[in-house]
């Protein structure tokens, strides 16, 4: 629970600016998820390895190292343990992964990822409001990214 903690912590103060604090946060949540024995979870928390790494993506895109971010991103969803997370964190963690691709201007790689989370968790997709945004900018794109078109129409944003 502490290391959870810890990375929520991580983030929050990451979306204020305290980049050094951020990384101060996720280095003491990564000790911590080093004394778990593989894919400990007893509290259905979500945390671990994979947890941290995810939570420094998204530091490193807040501080504005998205190049770092996108290749950290890549090497998070290709471990082993990223299938074990609930769905609703991958879906979660998707649409942040967008999000950082389309700051990047890689709208294929952002449409990718949000095909992904909608494969993953549609409920994560098709309700947030985070989402919808992603959607609505990408389908704007000339020619819309594959697989955006029917989420846009899926979402009712394209009739």
């Amino acid at each position: 629970m502490g290391g959870t903690l810890l990375v929520q912590a991580a983030l929050a103060v990451a979306g204020c600016g305290e980049h050094r604090r951020a990384g101060e946060l996720i280095d003491r949540a990564a000790g911590v998820a080093a004394h778990l024995r593989g894919y400990d979870d007893p509290h259905s928390t979500g945390f671990g390895p994979v947890a941290v790494d995810m939570a420094r993506v998204l530091v490193a895109a807040q501080r504005g190292d998205t190049d770092g971010a996108l290749t950290r991103h890549v090497t998070v969803v290709r471990r082993e343990v990223w299938r074990r997370l609930p769905a609703e964190y991958r879906g979660a963690y998707l649409l942040d992964a967008a999000r950082v691709y389309l700051h990047a201007g890689d709208l294929r790689g952002a449409a990718r990822a949000l095909v992904d989370a909608d494969s993953v968790a549609p409920a994560e997709v098709r309700g947030r409001p985070l989402a919808r945004t992603l959607i609505a900018d990408l389908a704007r794109a000339q020619p819309a990214p594959a697989g955006v078109a029917r989420l846009a129409t899926l979402v009712g944003l394209i009739r």
